[in-house]
């Protein structure tokens, strides 16, 4: 699995690089230090290493995201559950240059699913997994009294992906238009805004 996983490495350095059509196998065996035999001796398919890839590309994301996740819905006594909302979310947003790439590549994979189906199954998994966080977290806040009770979960968890989407493009596209200040001011007018609706 170490190996699959470096190899898999080197498919996101070439796309960071070059962009996710450069990943052939003979620059990803180039980038990795290999021969293309024996990429193809762990991925039988250029279609297999680059749909591993984009699962690796989700799992960086996930186990970023974990920590954060574990604080806010197992709270202590202490734990700021409004900082510890928008430390989550803003999670997803390209904050830091390490966050632009991986938004990047990933915005890279998402648009290739359009031609490349073997794709979409990582892709939907992802969006879910998304959507179901936030609804989770707004249900959390929702019968913490932080949100109020007729809010419609379902809905807000679906504009507040949204958004969260939108900054994602704009920021990944044009940083100096949308540095981390202004991704966070807007999330915080958002979650501010969900607190005060009636």
């Amino acid at each position: 699995m170490a190996r699959r996983r470096a190899v898999a490495q080197a498919v996101l350095s070439v796309a960071a690089r070059q962009g996710l059509e450069h990943a052939s196998l003979r620059n990803v065996a180039e980038e990795a230090g290999l021969a293309v035999g024996s990429v193809r001796h762990y991925f039988a398919a250029h279609d297999e290493l680059m749909t591993f890839a984009m699962r690796e590309l989700s799992r960086y994301i996930g186990d970023r995201i974990r920590s954060h996740t574990e604080r806010l819905l197992t709270p202590s006594s202490g734990t700021d559950r409004r900082a510890a909302t928008e430390e989550l979310l803003a999670e997803f947003l390209p904050m830091d240059e390490d966050r632009r790439q991986e938004s990047a590549l990933w915005l890279a994979f998402i648009t290739a699913t359009l031609t490349r189906p073997e794709l979409r199954p990582c892709a939907m998994g992802m969006r879910a997994n998304l959507h179901n966080l936030i609804s989770r977290v707004l249900h959390e806040a929702r019968c913490a009294g932080g949100l109020p009770g007729g809010l419609d979960i379902e809905l807000e968890s679906t504009r507040l992906a949204a958004l969260l989407d939108g900054l994602t493009l704009q920021a990944t596209l044009l940083p100096n238009r949308y540095p981390p200040k202004r991704l966070r001011q807007v999330l915080r007018r958002h979650l501010d805004a969900l607190r005060a609706d009636s």
